[in-house]
């Protein structure tokens, strides 16, 4: 196991769209907490499911950061160039048959469900699969199978750098997971974890509806015998309709703002006033935020971005 002794932070967008201010802001605190700490700050592209990934979004991602200020160090690491590492750490995972090859159909999973689960999420897996071991894979081709990780009944906590204490029981929230797709990719949850631990990042910033997947990477970390960052988990931003901001709500997309001359440090101080850090909406450099930068200053609750508040930084009315 290693130890880190020095803060990394890390921006890890997803090029399946647009960037918007709700990811702007995640990235913004991830930035300024790291920096803040005399920290060093790596970028990940995020690209492993591969059929959503849009034409041109990599490069849209990396023009929205460099906009903002917010820069990183090191190389861009991209997931998808990283598969060796991740199934070098599936096998690490059938050699301790700690996962299993499963051959259940979302169809297969809902019938066989007692209870539906949160929207995300699907129903809780219940185990049809969990009998085999990991040798058995051998015998089903050329049937596809995943690879699901076992969990237990148990209630896997973590001490949340915003939230405080919390703890979640895996099987109450989706029961064993996939950690390998059947079509022979890794999933979010391992690749993210081999990831993070690759580049020794200690300390993971992300929107609060990732919450459920921090048992699961806990779960990972442990079994993998790697050291656990710190997670921190902020609220979101939405619209006036209370729904989490997508990179469908055209109005907040980071290239549509710099298309309409906003100044990447209105969009900043719009950001800082929503974490509490500055009195009102005033144009301010990221580097100029580092001084005023708490955690804790940042509303539990989410921020409703409303066509008022983005009239304040200069978007059309």
């Amino acid at each position: 196991m290693t130890t880190n002794t020095k803060v990394v932070g890390r921006l890890a967008p997803s090029p399946t769209g647009a960037q918007h201010l709700g990811n702007a802001r995640t990235y913004l605190i991830a930035w300024l907490s790291a920096r803040s700490q005399g920290g060093r700050m790596v970028l990940r592209i995020e690209d492993i499911d591969a059929s959503r990934v849009r034409p041109g979004a990599i490069e849209s991602a990396i023009d929205d950061l460099r906009w903002l200020g917010l820069h990183w160090d090191g190389e861009l690491i991209v997931q998808t160039q990283r598969v060796n590492a991740h199934r070098d750490a599936l096998d690490r995972l059938k050699a301790l048959e700690l996962v299993y090859p499963c051959t259940c159909t979302r169809s297969d999973i809902e019938r066989a469900a007692s209870a539906p689960h949160a929207e995300n999420e699907g129903p809780i897996y219940p185990g049809l699969c969990a009998h085999r071991r990991a040798s058995d894979a051998e015998s089903l081709a050329p049937r596809p199978f995943a690879w699901r990780m076992r969990t237990t009944n148990e209630a896997i906590p973590f001490d949340d750098g915003l939230r405080g204490p919390v703890a979640l029981n895996l099987h109450q929230i989706g029961g064993d997971f996939v950690v390998w797709k059947n079509d022979d990719s890794p999933a979010y949850q391992l690749a993210v974890v081999v990831d993070d631990a690759d580049a020794g990042v200690t300390e993971v910033i992300r929107g609060d509806d990732l919450i459920p997947s921090t048992p699961r990477q806990l779960l990972l970390y442990r079994a993998l015998g790697h050291d656990a960052p710190k997670f921190v988990h902020v609220p979101l931003v939405i619209d006036e309709d209370a729904r989490r901001l997508a990179k469908r709500h055209g109005d907040t997309r980071l290239s549509l703002l710099r298309e309409a001359g906003v100044a990447p440090e209105a969009v900043l101080g719009l950001l800082a006033w929503s974490c509490g850090w500055i009195d009102e909406v005033v144009p301010i450099r990221s580097v100029d935020l580092l001084g005023r930068y708490r955690l804790d200053a940042i509303p539990r609750e989410p921020f409703v971005l409303t066509r008022e508040i983005l009239t304040k930084i200069g978007f059309p009315a």
